[in-house]
């Protein structure tokens, strides 16, 4: 890392003498980059070839990642509604770029955005000099509060050592209640105090603290991302020129040893098995995250490129990089695909924020080949105080922006035209972005009134992490074809849910959808998330169609499969079920084993719709009849494992009154497991 670091420290100097970067760095806590360094030194050339770097990566590289099951097919029982697409806003939450948080400050100025950053001090935290685990969360929850209050998420990092501090965080963060347990060293270069990083005391009072934030800020709507801080300079996991690097400079190494730093990775991994996790370097802490896939990684020089002749820092060396550049090492680590998992941050290198976008796709000069960096990078978000700036019209920079992350698009919804009682919904969704959406937040269904009320909602098991990107960029290191490649990854993702209508007043509504934020709970202005559909309104809510609900009662009832009163025959059994109504299945049916459901309750007799429960890993089919009448042949699309319950819907002619049974069975193989029957 010192090569790379030595760079990064000596040509800030070029870049503060620009007077336009230089003021906008001034107003703002921008780390490493405000932080002059040597003006006389001289940096070294960047290798004028990759070969070695890029043979390494080749042998160790991961390859393309695994294609993702397809899912199930759309009900074909149900009417397909096509829905238009159109561009997302700008600012959708958790992707695109993050602003510096500046107490008081409007954050909604500049571009478009949802994210902001900020840097604090441990000993802002830890401020007892008498104990260590005392923590003072006040500079935090007031930071975060005031982000939720403009409805945005907030990234964050500490750390210990930040040269010249931050204008609102000290220089030295160093807790006061390490004095006299703790040494500490000076990183002359950078004028910084360097705790002992391998000092037992150190290691045990920072995995106390990680224990501690993790049990009160794990899964808190108000934060979006953390980055694992705490080890370096700005909490970046170097202390240049004071680095492992010491073959050729009379520095001593201040870091600690790689399996110190390990502990500290696997502390966080720990304490927060829901928030985002990331961390600078694939090979951080001896590569600990490597084996850790809820943990990213954290690009903090974007698709810069530096040296003589000029070499990427984003880009692997088969693309021009230098062999330190961030993607070189993940190939290198074999983690080029965490994105699958984690999410990429970083930021956009301050040296080029204000011209990034302005040869999109490409790039020119210090700016490298955008396009390509966030394709291969599988980019979420980046901090980029520049983009205060940018104008949001810029088309460049929008389709950057609506790349970064995930791109959500409904292109169809499923659902009948005209229904009451219990009726089946379902809609296909495409990720057209470069990366998942990494939350598992709740998508539920909705009926609109004509005057744009919801008059009932239905929360339904729809996970939007499983609409991965339909296409990916292949790495040339993977010898697939020239660049770019495209690969065909994941596939357009269909769900489907029962909801009851009873009590809705007969009418005609509009059907709507919405993943909702969970800082909705905590602010008002929270950032709605928003398909990239023309029907998608401001509140969050997205339109999928009309729907006429029928007149009368709508009433459905429900029959579990494992209630007593049904008969099984043959080998069909009751089985525990944890995502089944009434926490149990009937299983082992078919090949001639049976289940009947009795005391079906049929009305005033004639044609109902009955709606079947059930879960099954694979493709199954069954023949269902009421009482004697003639079986049906019924398809069951997979569900996603074999406690996920699906449904399927047909027609049954049934008797008045509650003396009706349905059976399923099949004579020539097994049907799926059954959870329970509705009809309507």
């Amino acid at each position: 890392m010192r090569t790379f670091a030595q760079r990064r420290g000596r040509n800030v100097v070029a870049a503060l003498c620009s007077t336009a970067l230089a003021l906008a760095l001034a107003a703002l806590p921008s780390g490493s980059y405000a932080a002059q360094a040597d003006p006389s030194a001289t940096v070294p050339a960047a290798p004028s070839t990759a070969t070695a770097a890029t043979a390494t990566s080749a042998a160790t590289a991961q390859g393309a990642p695994a294609r993702p099951s397809p899912g199930p097919a759309p009900d074909p029982s149900l009417p397909a509604h096509a829905l238009t697409r159109a561009d997302a806003p700008l600012d959708n939450p958790l992707k695109g770029f993050a602003r510096f948080y500046q107490p008081g400050g409007n954050q909604n100025t500049g571009y478009p955005h949802s994210l902001t950053w900020s840097y604090f001090g441990l000993s802002e935290v830890m401020n007892d000099s008498s104990d260590c685990a005392h923590y003072d969360w006040d500079v935090l929850d007031d930071a975060l509060d005031e982000s939720a209050s403009y409805g945005n998420q907030t990234a964050l990092r500490f750390y210990i050592e930040y040269p010249g501090g931050s204008g609102t965080h000290p220089a030295n963060a160093v807790p006061p209640c390490f004095a006299g347990h703790v040494a500490n060293r000076t990183n002359s270069y950078w004028n910084t105090t360097s705790p002992d990083y391998d000092s037992a005391y150190l290691l045990d009072a920072l995995k106390d603290f990680i224990a501690a934030f993790g049990a009160r800020y794990d899964n808190d709507p108000r934060i979006g991302f953390i980055h694992l801080g705490l080890i370096g300079l700005w909490g970046e996991w170097h202390t240049w020129p004071y680095d492992t690097d010491t073959s050729g400079d009379s520095y001593p190494n201040l870091m600690p040893t790689d399996a110190h730093g390990a502990e500290i990775i696997k502390a966080y991994d720990k304490a927060f098995p829901h928030t985002k996790l990331e961390v600078r370097y694939p090979e951080s802490g001896g590569a600990a995250a490597n084996s850790l896939p809820a943990i990213g990684y954290h690009d903090d020089s974007f698709c810069f490129r530096e040296g003589s002749p000029l070499a990427g820092v984003t880009l692997p060396a088969s693309m021009g990089g230098a062999p330190y550049s961030q993607l070189q090492k993940a190939l290198e680590q074999g983690v080029e695909n965490r994105w699958t998992t984690a999410s990429m941050g970083g930021e956009v290198r301050p040296e080029i924020q204000s011209t990034a976008f302005d040869n999109w796709p490409g790039g020119s000069g210090a700016v490298d080949n955008m396009k390509a960096c966030l394709e291969l990078e599988h980019t979420t978000w980046k901090m980029n105080e520049g983009s205060a700036n940018y104008d949001p019209n810029n088309a460049n920079v929008g389709a950057a922006v609506r790349q970064m992350g995930y791109d959500l698009t409904v292109d169809h919804a499923y659902f009948q035209d005209t229904a009451q009682g219990s009726t089946k919904v379902g809609v296909r969704l495409t990720n057209n972005g470069v990366a998942p959406f990494y939350y598992p937040w709740t998508v539920s269904l909705g009926l609109k009134d004509p005057s744009g009320n919801v008059v009932k909602s239905w929360a339904t098991p729809w996970d939007l992490r499983k609409a991965m990107p339909v296409k990916i960029r292949a790495f040339p290191d993977w010898g697939l074809g020239a660049d770019p490649t495209y690969l065909d990854h994941g596939y357009p993702q269909y769900f489907d849910t029962s909801v009851d209508l009873s009590g809705v007043t007969a009418g005609t509504y509009q059907l709507v959808m919405k993943a909702k934020n969970p800082l909705e709970d905590v602010s008002a202005s929270a950032k709605k998330l928003r398909f990239a559909n023309t029907g998608q309104h401001a509140d969050g809510w997205l339109a999928l169609g009309a729907m006429t609900v029928g007149s009368g009662t709508g009433t459905s009832h429900h029959y579990e499969a494992e209630a007593p009163g049904n008969t099984l025959t043959g080998t069909a059994r009751t089985a525990d079920c944890a995502g089944c109504s009434g926490g149990s299945k009937v299983g082992y049916v078919g090949n001639g084993a049976t289940l009947t459901f009795t005391g079906v309750d049929g009305g005033s007799g004639g044609t109902r719709t009955v709606t079947l429960q059930y879960a099954s890993a694979e493709a199954r089919s069954a023949t269902v009849r009421a009482n004697g009448g003639t079986s049906r042949s019924v398809s069951f699309p997979p569900t996603a494992d074999w406690a996920t319950t699906g449904t399927t819907t047909l027609s049954l002619d049934l008797n008045a009154g509650t003396g009706n049974t349905v059976t399923v069975a099949n004579s020539s193989g097994w049907a799926p497991d059954i959870d329970r029957i509705t009809v309507t």
